[in-house]
């Protein structure tokens, strides 16, 4: 089992969020890509086949969009190198021919469903969460912590009653963490499920974002949830709750590194 399938099959469904999405069609992709942020996934986009390999290579997807018609090598050709190379995330091809020979192709090439263009935004949605179901654990609607509630259909969350007003990026965060409550998660594995390829692992944007979600959770709480552990990672629950009863270091520094991002809806930073 390569190292991308066995760290894969360590994370519950949809807790893994990072895709890459194979379009050489700008248009499509930009709508697509939006609106796959729009439901707190991670996106990356490749144009041509050589360079849906390189991205693949360099980096851990969950899952692959991949059209057929792109730039060589083409999208059967890209599907079957992912699979020799030892890649297991799912693959939905998608194509504008509708033979069944081209089906028929994709599948033995290693791809593990089909889409022929134009397609319905919300078929599409359908089929990445199909798929994310057979790649991992199926995913609960509700995620219960305390008294905080994520409803993971609506992307709505809850604390003691009272609706918690997230950002995509911040909803995508806190359920990510959420999926791992008691267990610390370290910034990396953030950043490599959260946050798409144009995150600079240098700056302080992580931090930035777990002091806005202690805000809005822990405030007039009381019970904290959000903690960190200092040079570690960050851990979602009670206290006692904490890896080994440790306490945590929830003092985290405000020095700014990098400019805070708008909370407005349309930041994916």
């Amino acid at each position: 089992m390569s190292a991308a399938c066995f760290f894969s099959s360590l994370l519950p469904y949809d807790a893994l969020m990072r895709l890459l999405l194979v379009e050489d069609d700008a248009r499509i992709a930009r709508f697509v890509a939006k609106g796959l942020r729009e439901q707190a996934y991670a996106v990356d986009v490749a144009g041509t086949g050589e360079e849906a390999l390189y991205q693949a290579a360099v980096n851990m997807y969950d899952l692959v969009i991949l059209d057929v018609m792109i730039p060589a090598p083409d999208g059967f050709a890209v599907c079957r190198e992912l699979r020799k190379s030892g890649q297991c995330m799912p693959i939905l091809m998608l194509t504008a021919r509708d033979a069944v020979e081209d089906r028929i192709a994709g599948l033995d090439h290693g791809a593990d469903d089909y889409l022929t263009k134009p397609f319905e935004f919300r078929e599409l949605l359908a089929r990445l969460r199909a798929l994310l179901r057979r790649s991992g654990e199926l995913r609960p609607g509700k995620i219960v912590i305390a008294d905080l509630v994520l409803d993971t259909g609506a992307q709505t969350a809850q604390r003691a009653g009272r609706e918690v007003v997230l950002t995509a990026k911040e909803y995508a965060l806190l359920e990510y963490m959420a999926r791992s409550a008691g267990r610390v998660v370290r910034r990396a594995e953030i950043a490599e499920h959260v946050w798409d390829e144009t995150f600079d692992p240098f700056s302080n944007l992580i931090e930035v974002y777990i002091n806005r979600l202690r805000r809005k959770i822990d405030t007039n709480a009381a019970k904290p949830l959000v903690h960190t552990r200092r040079g570690v990672g960050y851990v979602l629950g009670t206290a006692a709750d904490l890896p080994n009863g440790e306490a945590a270091d929830d003092a985290v520094s405000q020095r700014p590194h990098t400019k805070t991002p708008s909370s407005g809806r349309k930041s994916h930073a």
